[in-house]
């Protein structure tokens, strides 16, 4: 039995009544988890709509030792920006009526041909629009409007509708939606629309190396030859000028507490410095439309958000209502509105290569961890 799988059975078997404290289990699991190098370090943050139950950084940046992670370290949040970013602003286009869920694809980008008019929005939020899962295309294109060229060609791998495939593609197309519908590029819709009326100051694409000191690095990556430090990991991310709804955000516990807990106040933001009073950003049943199940018979997606699976990484303790999602770079985000509660957890599972998968195991034991201690 490698110490990883021990240090997982230890912390899900341990009691809860016994600790002198009630985060006691949480933390000394991830504690465990670091020692079996599942990731050099992580932040986790656990809370309700207007609290924080819990928030405390372990271990260190790199392998190497130095100073521990905290509420305000930036990490490469990858998938996170499909619901973070792009999900909030479709969200929001959707409210202002300029995007319809059943429209085709086509009546926002008339260059998409792979499937024709077959391909709604709906089916771009729930990843059944047929679009292959992934491609090199990095290898192929250089620039953000030949990545867009490249997608809207790309042939269909499925009938529309009739199967759930996770695609990065499929989101890149809904990127150029957007920007198509809003004449903005996403990175300044999203800073205008969101990230400043939130007062999430540290999310962001491409942070500036002001920035660096607070940055968890990624992968030493093969493909450029280097330690990614405030550089996007994903590649065909890269190639777009590190600017697309796929993967490309950048953020920390404390901006994504802010995001979670307007979320759990049915879009309505914090007191100032976190978010402006005033209208909603969102309306509450927009919100609810977006995290429940589309398609029960063919996956557990909602619109952009995933919800509890069986194996998946929100564990066993979360409500039927409860939504998030999760990223390459070890990243996840759960938010139960049944129980007002959030659960963040952000490290840097990819460094030094992204061949170190034991944070699968580590995410569903953190899920029901905070969710056990969040109860207590």
């Amino acid at each position: 039995m490698t110490p990883f799988v021990l240090a997982t059975l230890l912390a899900m078997a341990m009691p809860q009544d016994t600790t002198p404290d009630r985060w006691d289990s949480l933390a000394n699991f991830l504690e465990q988890s670091i020692a079996a190098k599942a990731f050099p370090g992580a932040v986790v943050a656990v809370g309700r709509h207007d609290t924080v139950l819990f928030e405390r950084g372990f271990g260190a940046l790199t392998y190497a030792g130095g100073p521990p992670p905290d509420a305000h370290t930036i990490y490469d949040l990858a998938s996170l920006t499909k619901v973070v970013g792009l999900t909030t602003v479709v969200m929001m286009l959707v409210e202002e009526r300029r995007l319809d869920l059943d429209a085709p694809v086509t009546r926002y980008v008339p260059a998409f041909t792979a499937g024709g008019d077959s391909i709604t929005i709906r089916m771009l939020l729930t990843h059944s629009s047929g679009l292959p899962a992934w491609l090199p295309l990095f290898r192929e294109v250089h620039s953000r409007q030949e990545m867009f060229a490249r997608v809207n060609a790309t042939p269909l791998e499925a009938p529309p509708g009739t199967r759930m495939v996770y695609s990065d593609l499929g989101a890149i197309l809904l990127t150029e939606a957007v920007e198509h519908i809003t004449g903005q590029r996403l990175d300044r819709l999203l800073s205008r629309r969101v990230f400043r009326p939130l007062g999430m100051h540290d999310t962001r694409f491409n942070p500036p190396a002001s920035l660096r000191p607070r940055i968890a690095p990624t992968e030493n990556d093969p493909w450029r030859g280097r330690v990614l430090v405030g550089e996007v990991h994903d590649e065909n991310a890269s190639v777009m000028d590190g600017v697309s709804g796929h993967a490309g955000l950048f953020s920390t516990a404390a901006d994504l507490v802010v995001f979670a807990q307007m979320l759990l106040r049915h879009g309505r933001a914090g007191a100032p410095p976190h978010g402006r009073t005033g209208r909603p950003l969102l309306d509450s049943a927009t919100i609810a439309e977006f995290t429940r199940v589309q398609n029960p018979a063919l996956s557990s997606r909602a619109l952009g958000w995933d919800t509890p699976s069986q194996g998946s990484s929100a564990g066993g303790e979360l409500s039927p209502s409860a939504f998030g999602h999760t990223g390459f770079t070890g990243t996840s985000i759960w938010i139960d509105p049944a129980q007002d509660l959030f659960v963040i957890l952000l490290t840097n599972r990819v460094h030094p290569t992204r061949q170190n998968e034991q944070i699968l195991k580590v995410r569903p034991v953190v899920a029901d961890l905070a969710a056990r201690a969040a109860r207590r």
